[in-house]
């Protein structure tokens, strides 16, 4: 209920809160202001900009944290939209407060040596920033006010870190797999197995929509494809080929939830990287392998296991054509088989034996040295 009124201002609680026609516009928002004197200063500003505005086409002044607040209410349906929140809360701290015509590279210096600081890596820094570059394009190119003006002139140049710090591939061998899933809930264990069965991004698992599963009754089998609306790297559309072991944590997941393959709680999952990975990967003294080496490994086997490169690349995700098109039910079947062999690798592993490769051969199963070595050899195509 409204305490008081000022001119222009109704104060509610503590707070005074600006509604007043300005011209033709009605201002309406909150001061934050609890002192009177302060918000009339506030009120004057905001009357100030709006007349230097629509008389001289002089843009008022917006903090990155506006703009940032308005990128996540606008974008927060966007698949990635809570990594990109925790890109913007961990920059606000540095630029949160600056006008948007005053972000640039000198005022994001800060920012990135914090970063560095910290151990993280550059790919971490450059995700950060290009968070900050889109923001600023939708404030130069999209986002007009009452005034019809753009919140920004243009947008500035933000150039990229680039210091080479990139962690390599850490493929895992069978006997560490089975020493990791073993101490994973079971639902966590499901789309760990699926993941390194099928070869898929992360968040390809965690979105993973029930949807999307087409079902080839000429095959007896099923595939998922995933839309590239989802947020698939590439921008097209990706199909997810299942073998035996895929397909088997798809299917007992079925109960789990009507929408999603892999939910928590029956909503979807955000991230595998939780707290009961980070733990059971220090336990097994895997502390080096992160959720993405999964996906190394399905590629590094599918290459011991003699699947020729451009196969590896449609299951890996890496093709460049419209798979939901152009791949006839044949051309599934041949990638079914391709992916099948994964099972034989890991059921030839449980009887002590070892599928040949160009670089290990009759490799035992209690040869774990030799056979980190071949996963390492064999991760190139899964960069």
């Amino acid at each position: 209920m409204s305490h008081s009124n000022v001119d222009g201002l109704v104060k509610r609680g503590s707070v005074w809160h600006i509604n007043k026609m300005i011209g033709s516009h009605r201002l309406r928002q909150s001061t934050g202001e609890s002192d009177l004197r302060k918000a009339q200063l506030l009120l004057a500003r905001k009357i100030e900009e709006h007349r230097a505005a629509s008389m001289y086409g002089i843009r008022p002044k917006r903090t990155f944290k506006q703009a940032a607040d308005k990128y996540l209410k606008e974008y927060r349906t966007k698949t990635s939209i809570e990594c990109d929140r925790q890109s913007i809360n961990a920059i606000l701290p540095f630029i949160g407060s600056i006008h948007v015509d005053k972000v640039h590279d000198g005022v994001l210096g800060d920012f990135i040596e914090w970063r560095r600081s910290r151990g993280n890596k550059c790919s971490t820094v450059v995700r950060d920033l290009a968070i900050v570059r889109r923001i600023l394009n939708l404030c130069a190119r999209k986002w007009r006010d009452e005034h019809n003006l753009s919140w920004l002139e243009s947008a500035p140049l933000i150039e990229m870190p680039s210091w080479k710090d990139a962690r390599k591939p850490r493929p895992i061998t069978f006997e560490e797999q089975e020493a990791l899933f073993a101490l994973l809930p079971e639902e966590l264990k499901d789309m760990a197995l699926f993941k390194v069965n099928a070869g898929c991004r992360e968040q390809e698992v965690c979105g993973l929509r029930w949807e999307w599963e087409v079902k080839i009754p000429s095959l007896n089998t099923s595939v998922f494809i995933i839309p590239w609306q989802a947020g698939v790297k590439n921008g097209e559309d990706r199909v997810v080929v299942l073998n035996a072991i895929a397909m088997a944590a798809v299917n007992r997941s079925r109960a789990r939830s009507s929408e999603f393959v892999f939910p928590v709680d029956g909503r979807r999952r955000e991230r595998m990287n939780c707290s009961a990975w980070r733990t059971a990967r220090k336990k097994v003294g895997l502390d080096p392998v992160r959720i993405h080496d999964l996906k190394h490994t399905c590629g590094a086997r599918l290459r011991m296991a003699g699947v020729q490169l451009e196969t590896r690349k449609s299951l890996l995700g890496h093709t460049t054509r419209d798979i939901t098109s152009h791949y006839s039910a044949a051309e599934i079947g041949n990638l079914l088989e391709a992916v099948e062999k994964l099972v034989e690798l890991s059921e030839s592993n449980k009887s002590g034996i070892v599928l040949q490769s160009d670089v290990v051969t009759n490799m035992t199963h209690t040869n774990s040295q030799g056979q980190r070595y071949a996963a390492r050899q064999a991760y190139r195509i899964d960069k």
